[in-house]
């Protein structure tokens, strides 16, 4: 699974794709991501804003911003995660997701956490394919 980790937080991050929900003869690809993020260390965090950049195969850039994650914005103390599951929908059979997430210390300063690039990959797929 990839992983990155930025000033002791660390981002996983696993996909899947959802056949039951797309429909590939209308080019509609779903997948859904699980992300687990850790802190690592020995200050508390909290995650505030997202930004993911989303690529099909046909190199189209889509970027999300907003605030927090489903709703949330997790507070971490020093050797708790906070787990979620989300998703996109893509034009085609595979792409790529990564980003960061803006972290806030305690004392207010605040940095970006690497969310790392991993694949969305429909059915039929793997890795060698795509690179």
């Amino acid at each position: 699974m990839p992983q990155a980790t930025t000033d002791s937080v660390a981002v996983e991050v696993k996909s899947i794709y959802l056949e039951h929900q797309s429909m590939p003869e209308m080019g509609r690809f779903v997948f859904a991501y699980n992300v687990t993020i850790l802190n690592k260390g020995k200050e508390t965090v909290q995650l505030r804003s997202r930004h993911w950049v989303i690529t099909d195969s046909l190199s189209q850039v889509r970027e999300v911003r907003g605030p927090g994650v489903v709703g949330e914005q997790p507070v971490l103390r020093p050797g708790e995660s906070f787990s979620y599951s989300s998703g996109s929908i893509i034009p085609t059979q595979w792409g790529t997701m990564h980003g960061e997430y803006i972290m806030e210390r305690a004392d207010g300063s605040t940095f970006e956490a690497t969310i790392p690039s991993f694949m969305l990959m429909g059915p039929g797929l793997d890795s060698d394919f795509v690179n």
